[in-house]
């Protein structure tokens, strides 16, 4: 195998496939790149068993064949040299060869019959989305999935295809986000799955802007297609949770704050929090509202008052620092509603003007004050 090529290309293709190049691995082919040259195009390829990338090369082609290369390594060597060509020979021992401007470099590479085939999918279910849209689906659901493996069907977003929807929910427990696209139209498409959080930071790192995305939706893989890329993941086979029904319909308590000074008040306030709890107190009243906190462990505590409408029956209520800070950071306007009810209810965030075509529900879980 031989071939040549522009060092700008090669790091392009090889910094997208590191994505799914695992650091560490039992299995040391997962740690190359596999090459497969042939008469009319190059393909490199990379997984980790759970995403695989596909990318075309721009290459002179001398010999077509195949190999799995080092990918960290000829990364490196590919991030350190100057702009030019770079050729890559392999002979029949899988032994590889650098030449460059700058000189020749070896390293061993491995069989490409080593390497793990690209995952059976089935194609027969497909919808092209904008890829700005995919990645605003992607940006505002994927702070709420949750980090915890024995719950797999919070661990990614969950996407519903209707013919003039697209609708996107995360969730971890203790807040929840619903993304609605209204003016999607899938072509006739319906259906749903779980795209995991992996391939959605993956997807945030690699799409470009003003593409668009072709999408496959098979029973275990999703597969993206982004020009002459493809991208494949395992989806996750659960069942979502029912998250219509715990969106509360009976919170007849309005909050309307600026966002801007509710996230500098909760960012201030929640650095005198106790630190395992975050534990912050939001007063509501009609007249003045505040939020608050204290620990005693370090005797410390802080009081902001807050400019605010609150219409309804006066409230305190107990936030997660943290989660809220989310919430709020993830507002795209100037300003924002809360729904309340009850202090022990959960209390949903709207942004006071949503997006045209677009519609955000967050839903905050409270947290029991100390006494």
């Amino acid at each position: 195998m031989k071939l040549s090529t522009s060092k700008n290309e090669l790091r392009l293709a090889l910094q997208k496939l590191s994505k799914a190049t695992p650091t560490r691995s039992t299995l040391p082919i997962l740690g190359c790149a596999l090459f497969q040259v042939e008469e009319e195009s190059t393909v490199l390829r990379a997984t980790d068993l759970e995403i695989t990338i596909v990318v075309h090369l721009p290459a002179s082609i001398e010999e077509t064949g195949s190999a799995a290369i080092p990918l960290h390594t000829l990364l490196e060597i590919t991030n350190e040299l100057p702009d030019g060509r770079i050729t890559i020979a392999v002979n029949e021992h899988n032994r590889v060869e650098l030449i460059t401007d700058t000189g020749v470099y070896d390293l061993m590479g491995k069989p490409a019959e080593e390497f793990p085939a690209v995952p059976d999918v089935d194609n027969s279910k497909a919808v092209d989305i904008e890829s700005e849209t995919l990645k605003a689906v992607f940006e505002n659901t994927s702070f709420a999935v949750s980090n915890d493996d024995l719950k797999p069907a919070l661990t990614g977003v969950y996407m519903n295809f209707s013919p003039e929807a697209l609708t996107a929910v995360a969730t971890d427990g203790h807040r929840l986000v619903r993304y609605i696209v209204n003016d999607f139209k899938s072509d006739g498409f319906e259906g749903d799955l779980i795209v995991p959080r992996k391939f959605i930071n993956l997807f945030q790192s690699v799409a470009p802007s003003g593409e668009k995305v072709h999408l496959w939706i098979g029973e275990n893989h999703l597969t993206a297609s982004i020009g002459q890329d493809r991208f494949y993941t395992r989806i996750i086979d659960e069942v979502f949770p029912n998250y219509e029904g715990v969106l509360p319909t009976d919170n007849n308590k309005t909050l309307v704050i600026g966002k801007d000074e509710f996230l500098g008040a909760v960012r201030r306030v929640s650095i005198f929090s106790n630190k395992s709890t975050n534990q912050i107190a939001l007063q509501l009243d009609s007249d003045k509202s505040s939020l608050s906190t204290e620990d005693p462990e370090k005797a410390s505590k802080a009081k902001e008052s807050l400019s605010c409408e609150f219409n309804g029956e006066p409230l305190t209520i107990g936030y997660n620092a943290t989660y809220l800070k989310d919430i709020l950071s993830h507002v795209y306007d100037d300003g924002v509603v809360v729904k309340l009810n009850t202090p022990i209810s959960a209390a949903l965030f709207y942004p006071e003007t949503q997006a045209e075509n677009r519609d955000v529900t967050m839903l905050l879980m409270p947290i029991r004050l100390n006494d």
